[in-house]
């Protein structure tokens, strides 16, 4: 492949073709310290590669640097901002991949659209309040946030553009007298005391993003840098045309001292307060960018290109010195030699110390009097994900070659045992027949538990290339020849052996929601069709099997029917959800806009959410027939995602617990990263949360459990 060109300003005439094993594929910016590109991972997936300029790479600080960058936006990647997916700050051109978003900036947006409504100006303000509570709870400052570091994406705004940290423990301060950022939008304390600059200077900064999206221009704007730094530090700020109804939230944003600034949460409890028909739904631009972008540069402008000067508004146009000049120009402020590195380096200073899951037994001892959210790491310097279910009154799971119980209302370790020879666990616990059913070396050896000591009761092999599933006190196994097996959990005993007529692979599934019902599955060898047989879990005898179009995995049950994910034949990408009513035999078929990657899903009454690989959550109403609502989560390779009618939960593979609003799609909460390993390491696949009793139950790479309150995601 010939190297791509670029037109940029300041970049290298010609541009590598891969960044580690990401496929670079078009540019998407360019500014002072680097290249945004647009690039694929080997399976597809969409990302933004930022390549650092080879000048820059050859700077010893500015790599160090760097390095911080990576570590910050690590730690932040959420729902909120864009997530890191890879990332080489020691190549001969240091670089970092983040998932690509679509969506313009809210620089971009105002410039074509002019000023947003009070609505939508009250959305946005409720999301970058949210973004920045998830930024400060990681100990993080972002300290230049501002219209052109603002993606407008289809689910809400993304805090983008984390360019350079600086930890309070690191080498690399701040100089006396020389800040980073950008004037119009700095926090006086930015100006007067930088090394003091803390999460409140984000706050002012969004009174004055909120400011340029009401009206078009700035609180403080000036031809002058040195005027807008003085007016800043002196001069009250300029509201002409803001909302009378956020215009007192945007003034105690823009108070001169931090102590007097709303912190995000006050901000969002003030919002609620504003109006009873507020809607939290997520800012959907009314023109959207043909492309986004993910990991912003440092260049004072988003990553992409500009829209053509005829494009934009003439009531919308901004003065050039507003918009900030590249990085490297600098001036001094006549108070003392301090040097404003004026563009879009970010400055990051850290602050403060530091299958679908369905439920398959009694619910655990919690009440809602006792119950406060706690963490556990029951595994002493183990760094696995562990595999969790509930049942009799506690917690039992597995990590490396432990299985434990936990006490569910405090966390506390029950008991806690070594297994012999249980090289993987193949997945979580299941309660069954009474005991604690674990299945190890890949679906080839079954094991039960006393629930109340964990001492072993009955060890069963099991055959070669058998699908299994519990249903109620019953282990159900199948076979090539088409022989459905029914053993007695309670005993490890063959109670049953029924044909089935299902010859070949197939998978067997059991949703407590329909207890009378087992399915088993068996697709054709073109993929085109599934043929489903549905048996009593009880008895082994068949109740009905029929053959459907496509490539078919059972979700849920609803009602007497059973969900299914429907699959592209030849990339197995999710292009339907299709209900089955076995009795009548109908089927209703409800088709996805865009198929999903390796898509997952939970089944919440007659509504199945459907959570992509990329992070693309959809909720589908079976009986209404379409899709209700679409979001982007940022989350890579999540869970199965399970629901209350409330909130959609999932967890992420760096250990994040996620919550979306049922109804909306909108982002409610989501905890803090809990990453496997000090470099940072993730989950190569995700348990799903347990819901149970207004409670939720998860686990992390970190080895930890925790456990949080479902009603309150804002709260995590």
């Amino acid at each position: 492949m010939t190297p791509q060109r670029n037109t940029g300003a300041g970049a290298e005439a010609e541009l590598p073709e891969y960044a580690g094993h990401y496929r670079l594929e078009s540019c998407l910016g360019s500014g002072g310290m680097g290249v945004v590109h647009l690039a694929r991972s080997t399976s597809g997936l969409k990302l933004a590669v930022k390549v650092v300029h080879a000048e820059y790479a050859k700077d010893r600080e500015f790599r160090g640097r760097f390095r911080q960058e990576v570590a910050a936006a690590r730690k932040v990647s959420g729902a909120f901002t864009a997530p890191v997916v890879d990332a080489d700050p020691e190549a001969e051109r240091p670089w970092m991949a983040t998932l690509f978003i679509p969506g313009p900036t809210l620089s971009e947006h105002v410039k074509r659209n002019g000023p947003m409504p009070p609505a939508q100006l009250r959305r946005l303000m409720a999301g970058l309040a949210e973004a920045l509570r998830d930024i400060h709870r990681v100990g993080v400052v972002h300290r230049d946030l501002k219209p052109s570091n603002v993606l407008l994406a289809e689910d809400g705004p993304k805090v983008i553009d984390f360019g350079i940290s600086r930890p309070k423990d690191s080498e690399l301060r701040t100089e006396t007298g020389k800040l980073i950022g950008t004037p119009p939008f700095m926090a006086p304390e930015q100006f007067r005391r930088p090394r003091e600059v803390g999460p409140a200077a984000d706050i002012f900064a969004l009174g004055s993003v909120l400011v340029h999206a009401a009206t078009g221009r700035g609180p403080f704007d000036s031809d002058s840098p040195y005027v807008v730094a003085y007016q800043v530090v002196h001069d009250e700020p300029d509201l002409t045309g803001v909302p009378e109804e956020v215009a007192p939230l945007v003034t105690r944003c823009l108070a001169k001292e931090p102590e007097d600034r709303p912190t995000p949460d006050e901000l969002m409890r003030a919002l609620r307060s504003l109006a009873a028909s507020y809607d939290t739904q997520a800012f959907i631009p009314a023109q959207r960018a043909t492309a986004g972008a993910l990991v912003g540069d440092d260049t004072g402008e988003a990553a992409k290109p500009e829209p053509p000067q005829a494009e934009r508004p003439p009531q919308a146009e901004r003065p050039p010195q507003a918009r900030g000049p590249r990085l490297g120009r600098r001036v001094a402020l006549a108070t003392g030699a301090v040097v404003l590195a004026l563009g879009a380096v970010v400055a990051l200073v850290e602050w403060g110390a530091g299958s679908t899951p369905q439920p398959r037994a009694s619910n655990p001892r919690t009440t809602a009097a006792a119950f406060s959210a706690w963490q556990a790491k029951p595994v002493a310097k183990v760094t696995a994900t562990p595999q969790c279910a509930t049942g009799e009154g506690r917690l039992f799971c597995t990590e490396a070659s432990m299985v434990f119980a936990l006490d569910p209302v405090t966390g506390a370790v029950l008991w806690r045992h070594s297994v012999a020879n249980a090289h993987w666990w193949n997945r979580p616990p299941v309660l069954s027949g009474g005991l604690v059913q674990l299945v190890t070396n890949g679906a080839r050896h079954v094991m039960a538990l006393d629930p109340g000591s964990g001492e072993s009761r009955w060890q069963r092999d099991l055959p070669e290339n058998s699908a299994m599933e519990y249903a109620r006190d019953m282990l159900l196994l199948t076979r090539a020849d088409g022989m459905v097996t029914g053993v007695d959990s309670a005993t490890g005993t063959t109670r049953w052996s029924r044909p089935t007529g299902v010859h070949g692979t197939a998978r067997i599934d059991f949703f407590p929601t329909d207890p009378s019902s087992a399915f088993v599955t068996s697709t054709s060898a073109d993929g085109t069709s599934t043929k489903v047989t549905v048996l009593d879990p009880a008895t082994g005898d068949v109740q009905g099997a029929s053959r459907l179009q496509g490539q078919l995995t059972p979700v849920g049950t609803q009602d007497g029917a059973v969900l299914l994910l429907s699959a592209d034949p030849v990339y197995g990408d999710t292009d339907a959800v299709v209900r089955y009513a076995p009795r009548s035999g109908a089927t209703r078929r409800v088709e996805l806009p865009v198929p999903r990657e390796d898509a997952q899903a939970g089944v919440h009454g007659d509504v199945v959410y459907v959570l992509a690989a990329t992070g693309s959550l959809d909720a589908v109403d079976m009986t209404a027939g379409r899709r209700t609502w679409h979001t982007e989560t940022s989350v890579s390779r999540g869970s199965a995602p399970v629901a209350d009618g409330r909130h959609v939960y999932f967890s992420a593979a760096d250990g994040r617990l996620m919550a979306v609003n049922a109804r909306t799609g909108g982002v409610a909460g989501q905890t803090s990263a809990r990453f496997g390993t000090a470099s940072g390491g993730i989950a190569t696949s995700v348990p799903a949360p347990l819901l149970l009793d207004g409670h939720l139950y998860a686990a992390a790479p970190d080895g930890t459990v925790f456990a949080v309150d479902a009603a309150d995601p804002a709260g995590w």
